[in-house]
């Protein structure tokens, strides 16, 4: 654990800028995460069994350098902590109406994190009134988790309630109930925490294992059992929700917030017919990216209480003062001093309740920060880098290292600018792309990041004069492929280069099978991709975000396509499979080339693993090529077969990129002309244009 030096985080559509003022501590969740991560490499392997085959999986596929490097890049990677903060905003979003600069704001979520500043969709952000100090509002978020688990117990005023497990979440479950009319009970099985809680707060409380406490329970229920049990404890064993089943009168509710197992005593559940629910974390919305990232909320007459809405009924009660938290703070650290109470929690030596983080009123707002100021000649190409993913990683950097001087960073965390910019000598991270693009020491710029962003900065690279490796797609839509095509063909001069991440055209195999057949024969080729199945709320298939896997996958195929068949397309066809999710993921694509040649490409999301992730077929002449997962293939003709077998699976990533490295250094033009980039991402729009209209795209 360290406290590091980041740029502040890059404000987003839909966001606002908050300067924090204090954070809590979640003693369950985050506690966890710190002592996992301090486990060594056999301990977590153990924990990570599903992980641990993957990286099996990995190895086989890609080599053991190569597996090595991803899993090395996702356990040393840093990760920020923290998801309930409060503080003041300094910026808001174009987009943003609700909330002004100066607003006093509780935050939820992945990016409220134990940091001076944080960027936080509006829809996990709410207004905090003046009379509430911001020390309190810090657990707003951190309470509604206790809120969401209320909700789900439906209970009403009178009714009585079981709290299993008394941390941070357990107390202020109690303290809601109390604000709310219901009578409440807590349970631990720890002594001290028992006393605590009746001392502190003058609960109604007892130890696990207290003698007939089932008993005890039933009588103060006066109904023979409680009428819902809210388990906030977390542990390894079925206790809690055994304990539950046997606490709850019939019909009653149980609701699971904490991390505790599922599997339970069947008897009670079944003869009192119990009703078990979970309870998602701060309620309806939560992991929805519509709702948290885009900003669109639920009707109220529909879902009445969101996470946001559960999130300003916490800040309600606090500014009516029918809630307090200012008895819930046990110890209070500067940031600096952060690593000490993550000690002080995971030991267990004295009584902790709430720990809130503070910060510094006045500190820098620099969207960069300096990491090395050691002169680099200029002998190499001086580059920089927008977007730092799991592919610029595994993919990109290793490449770039030993060729370039990797001068600037740009991320819209500065977690991962920091890790990369450490781990590859970067003299600036920035959260800032702008930043790059007007860098004048900057000659070329590799754009990494989410696929909508690409066209964007394709064209203000262009414009700058710097020179452009910029990932598929090129674009997500044709006013963007237009704009593209304009701005380059404006320049008169000293064109820079352009390419596009299609790098499966420098392939070795592709190379190799390329040179067997008759450039002046027509080709038929097919190719066959077994993409796998992408969560519907993967980014990718996003149309705003990602375009989609047509426009971000697809255009692979379609890229490789053109160049095997040595044409440009005149004729597009395209039929996906019908499903529920209605994402075009499953299709077949022919393609009619202006000299004969035709293609199918088949991109299918609904294999499995255990058949090669690609395959390609051509067919010319005598001749056929095979091409098998880019690790071999086979040359046959009229006469022999043969096969040859590569050390690893290879995709051409190095290549197209020596070969893009090589150009700008001889003043070359691109591997790939501009006009094969354009052409094979038009193809790509017109595939979605045949599936909308159901018919052939025939291009004049």
């Amino acid at each position: 654990m360290e406290i590091v030096e980041v740029p502040i985080p890059q404000l987003l559509k839909g966001q606002v800028l908050v300067k924090n003022y204090y954070s809590v501590i979640s003693s369950g969740t985050e506690a966890k995460r710190v002592s996992d991560a301090r486990k060594g490499y056999i301990a977590k392997a153990r924990s990570r069994q599903k992980e641990v085959k993957q990286v099996i999986d990995l190895v086989r596929s890609q080599g053991i350098k190569s597996a090595y490097g991803i899993v090395m890049n996702k356990l040393e990677a840093l990760s920020s902590l923290g998801y309930s903060c409060s503080g003041e905003i300094i910026a808001v979003a174009d987009d943003v109406n609700e909330f002004s600069v100066g607003d006093r704001v509780a935050c939820g979520g992945n990016t409220a994190v134990h940091a001076d500043f944080v960027a936080v969709p509006k829809n996990l952000c709410v207004k905090v009134d003046k009379n509430i100090s911001l020390q309190e509002a810090a657990f707003t978020t951190i309470a509604t988790i206790a809120l969401q688990g209320i909700r789900q117990a439906e209970l009403q005023v009178g009714s009585n309630c079981v709290v299993i497990g008394l941390g941070l979440i357990g107390i202020i479950t109690m303290k809601l109930l109390e604000a709310s009319g219901i009578r409440s009970f807590g349970v631990d099985i720890n002594e001290d925490t028992i006393q605590r809680a009746f001392s502190d707060f003058n609960f109604n409380v007892a130890e696990r294992n207290k003698s007939g406490l089932t008993d005890e329970i039933k009588n103060w229920s006066g109904i023979d059992g409680a009428d819902a049990i809210i388990i906030t404890a977390a542990t390894n064993n079925n206790d809690p929700v055994n304990f539950a089943g046997e606490l709850c009168r019939k019909k009653g509710k149980v609701v699971i917030v904490g991390a505790v197992p599922t599997g339970f005593e069947r008897n009670n559940y079944y003869k009192k017919e119990l009703d078990l629910r979970m309870s998602c974390s701060y309620g309806p919305g939560r992991y929805d990216p519509v709702y948290e990232e885009k900003g669109i909320d639920y009707p109220a007459g529909y879902v009445r209480w969101t996470e946001k809405r559960n999130m300003q009924t916490v800040a309600d009660l606090l500014s009516e003062r029918k809630l307090n938290f200012k008895d819930l703070v046990s110890h209070n650290f500067k940031l600096e001093e952060a690593p000490k109470a993550y000690d002080l929690i995971i030991a267990k030596k004295e009584p902790v309740w709430g720990v809130t983080i503070e910060y510094e009123k006045e500190v820098s707002r620099e969207k960069t920060v300096i990491l090395d100021t050691s002169f680099r000649p200029k002998t190499k190409l001086n580059v920089g880098l927008i977007g730092a993913g799991s592919f610029a990683q595994n993919i990109i950097l290793p490449v770039l290292k030993n060729k370039v001087n990797l001068v600037g960073l740009a991320t819209l965390t500065g977690n991962s600018a920091l890790y990369n910019g450490r781990k590859y000598k970067f003299s600036y991270i920035t959260t800032s792309p702008e930043e790059l693009l007007n860098d004048t020491g900057i000659d070329t710029v590799f754009i990494l990041n989410r696929h909508n962003f690409h066209a964007e900065h394709t064209i203000s690279a262009l414009k700058a004069g710097k020179n452009i490796f910029v990932e598929k797609p090129l674009a997500i839509t044709s006013d963007e492929l237009d704009e593209i095509e304009l701005v380059y063909k404006s320049i008169e001069t000293h064109k820079p280069l352009l390419l596009t991440g299609f790098n499966r055209r420098f392939a070795p195999a592709v190379i190799e099978c390329l040179k067997k057949l008759n450039p002046s024969l027509p080709k038929a080729i097919n190719i066959r991709i077994n993409a796998g199945n992408l969560p519907k709320e993967h980014w990718v298939n996003d149309k705003e975000a990602g375009g989609g896997r047509i426009i971000g996958e697809a255009c692979h195929f379609i890229d490789l396509a053109c160049y095997l068949a040595g044409s440009e397309v005149i004729s597009v066809n395209a039929n996906a499979l019908q499903d529920s999710l209605h994402l075009d993921n499953t299709l077949n694509i022919s393609l009619k080339f202006r000299n004969g040649s035709i293609a199918g490409i088949s991109y299918f999301s609904n294999g499995n693993r255990r058949i090669p992730k690609e395959s390609i077929e051509v067919f010319c002449g005598e001749t056929v090529t095979l091409i098998n997962d880019f690790s071999s293939y086979e040359i046959i003709t009229s006469r022999s077969r043969k096969k040859y077998k590569l050390k690893h699976s290879d995709k051409g990533h190095n290549e197209e990129i020596n070969q893009f490295i090589e150009a700008i250094k001889k003043g070359e033009q691109s591997p790939v002309p501009f006009n094969e980039l354009i052409h094979s991402m038009r193809i790509t729009l017109l595939v979605l244009q045949s599936l909308k209209e159901e018919r052939v795209i025939r291009i004049s």
